[in-house]
């Protein structure tokens, strides 16, 4: 609290250190009025399209107290400048689509404040209408459009010191400030930035703080809505001083800064009114505790241009058509170009077919018996499949007659893995199969080799609490029994049985030891020497899922092939 008190001197500007200064005034007003045009009161939307498109509009501004002086507690004591109220006055041209002028000129319509004697210096306000420095700028559109997302300018402005000084509306000195300005649109989220150096020829020590030239900047965001003749949001904008008072010598370096929230209406196609309000958010030299703003602003929209005339709506434009009131029909002749035909038939495309019966008048064709046909180019066969591109429904592959139309033209269906099933309903295109009623597994190998095991794609399947085999896991074990049979080298595999966790733990596991014995057994039954295979039960050890769901249980039921031995591989998968 101490610092910001400390900080808050500047209000002051004015202190016996230079009271030249003081009672000369300065231009005490933080606020800047965008060019008339502008979607925003403080930043600049970047609207520079159009050649000779003017803008008009004026700015209330308004600021309650942006001058005061706090002792060294944080105690105001007096309010040099309480009341300050500005009209801008101001226009633009934009030229080229790219090049902007500007002028405004600050009318101080009403000022007033308290009088304050320090140090023998008497610090006041003059209260008498006058006006502020008038501002002239030039902005240069550099890359974007208005309406997009982003679009860059690089501007300059000036500011003649005509204004009262007494009045704190004038440096009395020449001010310039360069700026780079950034506006763009995302969607119905409008947002405007600019960033700039404002020289200020007048430099000095105001209280113990500097002031002179400074960084200036702003940002802005906001919502266009209702058909976008609205836009509204928040507005910051400040400055920090970055001279060193005049002298070199140190000195405490303020950044006021303001927000206002508010927005501007387009109640017509050209005209636009807005209002916008918003607290200082620190305190500094001309920094307000409350700042108003309205405006008016006459900008004339751009126009889209009109869309070319063909009043006969014969295909030709009125700008070429001899008779454009009338339908017509092209010609080589400029003076017969887009009048009706002479008496003698008309064939324009010289197809032989005459323009009354041509389906295609211009463009050479062929007979035809069909009347939307007649006189029209034959039909092309892209892909030379000897089948037209009118019913070709694949024109660019070569293909084969079909009597749905939808396929007519197109590839035969292919039966990549040879398995007897196409591969538009094959689950597995690259693996030989069988037929399945579930989607999912039709045309999949029931068994194949995979990560060390020999992984099959349904479950064994046993009688309730028994190590009997259901007939229905026949097909499933003569899968993994071909697959033994095709690969001699795979000379040991363990046959492992599981089970959930519904019953004893011993029980489980003698029922999984009892079941795996029973594949086994069904394969050394179908001709494979036992010496290859070994069984384990796991009972309920090892389960692959939760047994809290019916789908986890069914799932932790199963018998598993681990190869153990492969002769025909370096690596030997174990478990």
């Amino acid at each position: 609290m101490r610092t910001l008190t400390s900080l808050a001197l500047a209000s002051l500007a004015l202190l016996c250190a230079s009271p030249a200064l003081a009672e000369g005034g300065f231009a005490l007003d933080r606020y800047e009025p965008s060019e008339r045009g502008s979607d925003w009161f403080v930043g600049e939307s970047l609207d520079l399209r159009g050649h000779g498109r003017f803008a008009l509009g004026a700015v209330g501004d308004y600021a309650y107290k942006p001058l005061v002086w706090y002792d060294s507690n944080g105690d105001e004591q007096a309010a040099i400048v309480e009341h300050q109220l500005f009209v801008h006055l101001g226009g633009a041209v934009v030229l080229f689509d790219r090049l902007r002028l500007g002028a405004n000129l600050p009318l101080l319509a009403y000022s007033k404040g308290e009088s304050l004697n320090v140090a023998q210096s008497s610090f006041s306000t003059s209260d008498k209408a006058s006006i502020g420095d008038p501002r002239l700028s030039a902005d240069v559109r550099l890359v974007g459009e208005y309406g997009g997302a982003a679009t860059l300018a690089f501007g300059v402005q000036g500011f003649i010191p005509e204004g009262n000084q007494k009045a704190f509306a004038s440096d009395d000195k020449v001010r310039i400030r360069p700026r780079l300005m950034l506006a763009g649109d995302l969607g119905d989220l409008a947002y405007a930035a600019q960033t700039g150096f404002n020289y200020r020829a007048k430099g000095d020590d105001l209280g113990g703080e500097a002031f002179g030239s400074e960084m200036t900047f702003s940002a802005a965001i906001g919502l266009r809505t209702m058909d976008k003749k609205l836009i509204v949001g928040p507005e910051i904008f400040g400055s920090t001083v970055v001279s060193d008072g005049g002298d070199g010598a140190f000195k405490k370096r303020t950044t006021p800064l303001e927000v206002v929230i508010g927005g501007k209406y387009r109640v017509t196609p050209d005209w636009r009114v807005g209002a916008a309000v918003g607290p200082g958010l620190t305190r500094g030299v001309g920094a307000p505790a409350v700042r108003v703003l309205a405006s008016i602003e006459w900008f004339p929209a751009v126009e889209k241009p009109a869309a070319p005339s063909d009043r006969d709506r014969d295909g030709i434009l009125d700008a070429d058509d001899a008779c454009p009131d009338t339908p017509g029909v092209r010609t080589d002749d400029p003076k017969t170009h887009g009048c009706p035909p002479a008496a003698a038939p008309a064939d324009r495309d010289k197809d032989g077919i005459l323009d009354a019966d041509d389906a295609c008048p211009e463009e050479p064709g062929v007979k035809s018996d069909d009347p939307k046909k007649h006189g029209c180019p034959a039909p092309a066969d892209t892909d030379g499949d000897g089948i037209t591109d009118d019913v070709d429904a694949c024109p660019k592959e070569k293909g084969v007659s079909n009597a749905d139309p939808s396929k007519h033209g197109c590839p035969a269906p292919k039966d990549t893995d040879g398995d007897g099933i196409l591969d538009i309903e094959d689950a597995c295109v690259d693996k030989a199969g069988v037929a399945d009623p579930d989607p999912k597994k039709h045309g999949c190998p029931k068994a194949q080799i995979e990560a060390g095991q020999i992984k099959i794609i349904e479950q064994v399947q046993f009688a309730t609490k028994s190590a009997k085999i259901l007939p229905a896991s026949d097909g499933v074990l003569s899968a993994v029994l071909k697959i033994l049979q095709d690969h001699p080298e795979i000379t040991k595999v363990s046959v492992e049985g599981h089970t959930d966790n519904r019953g004893g733990k011993g029980y489980n596991k003698d029922l999984s030891k009892r079941r795996a014995a029973s594949v086994v057994k069904w394969l050394t039954d179908k001709g494979i020497d036992p010496k290859r295979l070994s069984s384990a039960g796991f009972g309920l050890e090892r389960p692959l899922d939760s047994n809290d769901t019916e789908e986890g249980r069914q799932k932790n039921r199963r018998v598993e092939f681990h190869i153990q031995s492969n002769q025909g591989s370096t690596e030997v998968k174990t478990k």
